[in-house]
């Protein structure tokens, strides 16, 4: 099988806990895991003494940006995802700007930048992850400060963005919350956003401002194409009948794997019954996809269906770890050979488990954000096949 054309970092966990492997795709650690001296685990730093630049960071694409010393670029974290933020800016050679943020006794927000930004292209990395109104809120405000600052642009980099589900009204008197999150982010002087994996593409249309709209699927698809599955064997499942489109769009990619489909009932929020399933997947190695994980109510249920119907293995796929409990519980039950989800949320240690492998999507909203700054389209090669909107 063929390897997609892309790198990614791989994060797993053992009976120990988390681990740190590399495979031999683009993006290599020299370094292994190592300890402090109170026994926890970190990650290098890379370009630290401790670590050494991954072979990814090397490329001339790079070197020509380091060249240029694009003084108009500032790159800012909030408090939700700063891993991935550092990653993204290792990634593109640069420093994260230095931003002051607190909060005060009754909860309160302080946001201060400790540089200047009059005349800059501003990019603010901040997912709106559980804690959801906090970090959402946080967002706001920091494009506020910059807006006040005077910065020329403003680019809200939302790796996971939360409200999503509430795109429509499946009953009366309900509120359409992502249209109104969307609102928030305009009226607070965003100029744009760039999203990974929406719940729907309708959600782009919430926004009076351009959305840059980049799939995570391309990083998982390269972590399966490393395995050695027989693409024979593979079969890819949708959890229900509203992830048809994305689950037929990763089959094709994924050696054009027949598609089979879970058909669920839901009763309640976060409620889920497994009714049947559309599709054999008897004897083969199942690979169920979906945008993000909460209480994985669904997920562990369909693949209670597809042992029972006869599948080999299950394999979970999703872009966003949201990990409500018993999520958990749930995932680390032996129903899943493998759970692989990307680092556009955090999973805070206490929340691995053997079975995970984290995929890092930093090279991927780093080279989206160049390409947003130089003004260049974000769907030609090599990055044409990473499903860039």
């Amino acid at each position: 099988m063929a390897s997609l054309a892309f790198s990614a970092t791989l994060i797993g966990t053992n009976k120990f806990g988390p681990r740190i492997h590399s495979r031999n795709i683009r993006c290599n650690l020299a370094e292994p895991l190592k300890f402090k001296g109170n026994g926890k685990p970190y990650l290098p730093i890379i370009g630290s003494e401790q670590g050494s630049f991954p072979n990814f960071l090397t490329s001339d694409y790079l070197e020509s940006k380091s060249l240029k010393n694009d003084t108009r670029l500032r790159i800012f974290s909030g408090t939700a995802n700063p891993a991935l933020s550092q990653e993204i800016a290792c990634y593109m050679g640069l420093e994260l700007g230095k931003i002051k943020i607190k909060r005060f006794a009754d909860g309160e927000i302080y946001v201060q930048l400790q540089e200047s930004v009059r005349g800059c292209d501003v990019y603010l990395i901040q997912p709106t992850c559980p804690p959801a109104n906090e970090n959402l809120m946080e967002l706001l405000i920091m494009i506020d400060a910059c807006r006040r600052a005077s910065a020329k642009n403003i680019t809200a980099v939302i790796p996971y963005f939360g409200y999503a589900r509430a795109d429509r009204k499946t009953q009366g008197r309900e509120s359409i919350a992502a249209k109104l999150v969307a609102n928030l982010i305009t009226e607070a002087g965003a100029d744009r956003v760039l999203a990974c994996d929406l719940h729907s593409g309708q959600s782009m249309g919430y926004f009076d401002i351009p959305v840059d709209h980049v799939h995570g699927q391309p990083v998982i698809l390269d972590y399966l194409a490393s395995k050695t599955i027989c693409s024979d064997d593979l079969v890819v499942v949708s959890p229900d009948v509203g992830g048809v489109a994305r689950a037929r769009a990763f089959a094709k990619k994924l050696s054009d794997a027949p598609l089979a489909i879970v058909d669920k009932r839901r009763h309640g929020h976060n409620v889920a019954e497994v009714m049947n399933l559309i599709g054999d997947v008897r004897g083969k190695v199942a690979v169920v996809v979906d945008d993000m994980i909460d209480t994985a109510g669904t997920i562990s249920k369909g693949a209670a269906l597809l042992h029972q119907e006869g599948a080999r293995e299950v394999y979970a796929c999703s872009t966003h770890a949201v990990f409500s409990p018993p999520a958990i519980e749930r995932l680390s039950s032996g129903l899943f050979q493998e759970v692989i989800i990307t680092n556009t949320i955090p999973v805070a240690e206490q929340n691995y488990f053997p079975q995970l492998t984290i995929l890092s999507v930093a090279n991927l909203l780093g080279e989206t954000i160049w390409r947003v700054h130089d003004d260049c389209s974000t769907g030609f090669e090599p990055y044409s096949t990473l499903g860039i909107d």
